[in-house]
């Protein structure tokens, strides 16, 4: 087990927190002709907010694992002003342009991840933010995200699976004390992917197991000998050393068959992430990309910045 290294307590948002049974997704971008001023006291408000939705739910419902995590974007960051330098690798994410596959970058000024046993908390919790965010932002990503059977995800397969468990979660969430101006925040790195389902159900198990490099019933990863170089398994994980904690949650309309993953992660750096998107865009070799992007097309990509509750509450003003 890797621990981190903190040299004080420290109060982090709920980055760590497992999946939850029923979750919102909310991206929003101030609006370019809103009064710099009203969009300041906003934000000092939804910092205030976050703060107490996370108490209220907390008193309210002790049982209902339910919060709200706030991210912050780059341009955001800049446009608020507030304090500098940033965090380390806080910067605006650059899209990853494979041989076929691209990892699109989209603006993002906020982002919420709203967790809950209860459906109807989740959504008073993100209508509360909604209504305070309106006069000042758009909403311009809405994702309702549910657990899929045992942590499944739309493929049918286990999803997240090598997520770091115990005192090494926060060990790859949480910043430490490399960077303490911002200790115990986090960086937040989501997409939204689409799968071609179709295309996907026509496969036979044993192909969408090579995709996927496991087996689809047990959750067994195959052994290196057998487990292709391009599969996600294969290309996804670089190293016991560089992990990140994912929460990612199915979403979708069945009617109109537009199933997909809301990936989500939290990292105590961005440049772990960016092996991953390397590896699986681009290839390792080059042109060994990730098979699974065949099936699974990233419309969205963007990079936030969640600081430890104590600064939202500095924030908050």
């Amino acid at each position: 087990m890797t621990t981190n290294s903190f040299s004080k307590p420290y109060n982090a948002q709920n980055v760590t927190d497992y999946p939850n049974n029923n979750t919102y997704f909310l991206v929003w971008n101030f609006k370019e002709n809103a009064d710099p001023a009203k969009i300041k006291s906003a934000f000092q408000g939804i910092c205030a907010l976050v703060i107490n939705l996370n108490n209220s739910a907390l008193d309210r419902f002790p049982d209902s694992k339910a919060s709200c995590v706030m991210g912050i974007g780059y341009d955001a960051w800049l446009q608020l002003s507030l304090p500098q330098p940033l965090p380390k690798e806080l910067k605006r994410f650059e899209p990853i342009t494979g041989s076929k596959h691209t990892a699109v970058s989209t603006k993002g000024d906020l982002h919420f991840h709203i967790r809950a046993d209860n459906k109807s908390l989740a959504y008073d919790m993100s209508s509360t933010i909604s209504e305070f965010m309106s006069p000042v932002a758009d909403c311009v990503v809405e994702v309702q995200g549910f657990r899929y059977w045992d942590s499944r995800s739309i493929l049918g397969f286990v999803d997240g699976t090598e997520n770091p468990h115990g005192a090494d979660r926060e060990h790859f969430a949480i910043v430490g004390d490399d960077d303490l101006s911002y200790r115990g925040g986090s960086y937040l790195f989501v997409q939204q992917y689409i799968h071609n389902l179709n295309a996907w159900k026509s496969l036979s198990v044993e192909e969408q197991e090579k995709i996927i490099g496991r087996s689809k019933d047990q959750d067994i990863e195959m052994s290196d000998e057998v487990k292709p170089k391009n599969s996600h398994i294969a290309l996804a994980n670089v190293g016991d050393d560089f992990k990140v904690v994912r929460d990612n949650m199915p979403f979708g309309n069945v009617g109109s068959n537009e199933m997909g993953t809301y990936f989500i992660c939290y990292a105590s750096t961005f440049s772990t992430v960016e092996k991953m998107l390397n590896n699986m865009f681009i290839g390792n070799p080059a042109g060994n990309y990730d098979r699974i992007l065949d099936f699974s097309t990233a419309k969205t990509g963007s990079l936030f910045f969640a600081p430890s509750l104590d600064m939202l509450d500095e924030f908050g003003g």
